[in-house]
């Protein structure tokens, strides 16, 4: 699905190294490229060598992307942050396995901290786009190539395990023309009639390193300010709202509508952008809603940012399950029950 929504969004070089749980978008991507005129797949010796390809391909002006799984992106993230600091647009997917380390291939969403806060060294962030479906993933991936452009920055498309395996019905979109999309001055295509032109981040002078974080502080304050998005569901009369990205957002909606069957009244809030985050739709519920169950596939990330979202205007609560298990909609049932009615009893 991210595949094919790629080659229609003008994704026209692919380096990747295998890795389970996402190796069929590798697979696929191969095949894709060698279909294309203009196509270039490179199975790279390493993660570290896939992404400072992208780098290279996307100084060349191609729609460049790569993918991974937990530990493979650890690996790219020195080249991720040569990247934000070049000012290269690039697309890079990571499905989320168990870990720390190794870990396992079960679907987990420990990376959370290591995708929103940049992940490697320096002052960035990188755009951080969360889909929970099939057709979500395909929609998603066109606008990460489109971001990636227009902000001049990395995009990562964070998925799980159990994503990275699922087949859904997709309706694609018509493949973009590549002639029509914005141009791109800064490209290195060889000084033929134009004087030379210089990408680096190395900025020896700290005084314009530090003119240059800046910037590229303006631009994520800019970012943050045009493209964040989240979906609410039954949050209208809710006195508790779950909430939940990806696959774990799926099962809590499963959760919700059984305890809507027994009379509780809770919703579900679903960010699908992680960075930019969310925080003012979460903070206009916050008028009505004051308690919110994080439920994540991990120890317990996105709730920092979801306390950093409401600053004490609401109580916060957690149930995770880290390490590739991955809860059923019954067992978050239990969770809500517990904590709608405790909370109903401390109020009374």
């Amino acid at each position: 699905m991210i595949g094919e929504a790629a080659v229609r969004a003008g994704c026209r070089f692919y380096a990747g190294y295998p890795i389970t749980p996402q190796n069929e978008l590798t697979e696929y991507a191969a095949s894709a490229m060698a279909k294309l005129e203009d196509g270039t797949f490179i199975q790279a010796e390493s993660e570290i060598a896939a992404i400072n390809m992208v780098i290279g391909a996307s100084m060349a002006g191609a729609r460049a992307m790569t993918s991974s799984s937990s530990p493979g992106i650890s690996l790219k993230q020195e080249g991720i942050s040569y990247l934000a600091a070049q000012e290269l647009p690039a697309v890079i997917v990571n499905t989320m396995r168990g870990g720390p380390g190794l870990g396992n291939i079960a679907p987990a969403q420990g990376d959370y901290f290591q995708a929103t806060r940049g992940g490697g060294h320096g002052d960035y962030r990188t755009i951080v786009l969360a889909p929970a479906s099939g057709q979500e993933s395909a929609d998603l991936t066109r606008k990460a190539f489109d971001y990636a452009d227009k902000y001049l920055t990395p995009v990562m498309i964070l998925g799980d395990g159990m994503m990275g395996q699922m087949m859904e019905p997709v309706e694609f979109p018509e493949p973009v023309d590549l002639s029509k999309l914005p141009p791109k001055p800064w490209v290195l295509d060889g000084a033929v009639g134009r004087p030379s032109r210089l990408i680096r981040s190395l900025l020896l002078d700290t005084s314009v390193e530090e003119d240059h974080n800046w910037k590229l502080a303006r631009k994520y304050e800019t970012i943050a300010r045009e493209i964040v998005g989240g979906e609410t569901y039954m949050t209208e009369d809710a006195r508790l709202v779950i909430i939940a990205y990806g696959t774990a957002a799926r099962i809590a909606k499963g959760a919700v509508k059984r305890v809507r069957e027994i009379g509780l009244k809770v919703g579900l809030f679903r960010p699908y952008t992680l960075f930019p985050y969310p925080n003012r739709m979460i903070v206009e519920m916050s008028r009505f809603v004051k308690d919110f169950l994080v439920f994540e596939m991990s120890t317990g990330q996105m709730v920092e940012d979801v306390k950093l979202a409401l600053e004490g205007r609401s109580n916060v609560h957690f149930y995770g399950r880290p390490g590739g298990i991955v809860s059923t909609p019954d067992e978050i049932s239990k969770e809500i029950n517990s904590l709608y009615h405790r909370r109903h009893l401390e109020e009374e």
